[in-house]
């Protein structure tokens, strides 16, 4: 009798341990974890001084590529971005402090430092502009995994620009962890900030 609550104890012990060890679930990996997307590069910011994206280097970058002259999608899709960064910065300040906000240009020509300052400005102190010559700005979008091109047809200065649609969430070393839902609104943006960012 005596042995038969021993080994009742007993399994029931090992059976609250295995309980204890495999309950709970493993963490979510980031959707972009272990892609070949960003590095390093030299930028022009608006006061035409060179910015590196290692300057950044222990924060996470929100990276969004498009062009100042862009009639809709990229006022939109920086708008909500940005909305999105200033519900976290009001929700939760000491996470919102680890990310900075970055926008490139994919129209140098016509995007100087100065009206890049100017278009970034327009949503909020924390966005930092960027443009480049046309050779920094392909080296770029090609390590970004951007598709961009001048879409032909009207006058010289008033063209569009063709251009893929990411907004990027990178890591604190600088590789990706996920793209956010910029087409969505501020709070899908906020929402998948707090879910990476720690």
């Amino acid at each position: 009798m005596h042995r038969s609550i021993i080994l009742t104890l007993a399994g029931a012990m090992a059976f609250a341990l295995s309980s204890c060890g495999g309950g709970s679930a493993p963490a979510e990996r980031p959707p972009l974890e272990g892609a070949a997307i960003g590095g390093d590069f030299t930028l022009t910011g608006k006061d035409g001084k060179p910015v590196r994206y290692a300057d950044f280097a222990g924060k996470y970058r929100v990276v969004y590529f498009g062009y100042s002259f862009c009639p809709d999608v990229c006022p939109l899709d920086v708008q909500h971005l940005m909305q999105g960064y200033h519900l976290l910065a009001k929700d939760q300040p000491a996470l919102a402090a680890k990310v900075q906000p970055i926008f490139i240009t994919v129209d140098p020509a016509r995007d100087t430092p100065e009206v890049v300052g100017k278009f970034a400005a327009n949503f909020g102190p924390e966005l930092i502009g960027l443009t480049g010559t046309p050779e920094q700005i392909a080296a770029v979008a090609k390590a970004f995994a951007v598709y961009y091109q001048k879409r032909e047809g009207g006058s010289p200065d008033a063209y569009l620009m063709d251009h893929s649609r990411a907004a990027y969430l990178m890591g604190p070393d600088g590789k990706p962890v996920a793209l956010l839902p910029a087409e969505k609104d501020g709070k899908a943006v906020a929402a998948e900030l707090a879910k990476w960012v720690h």
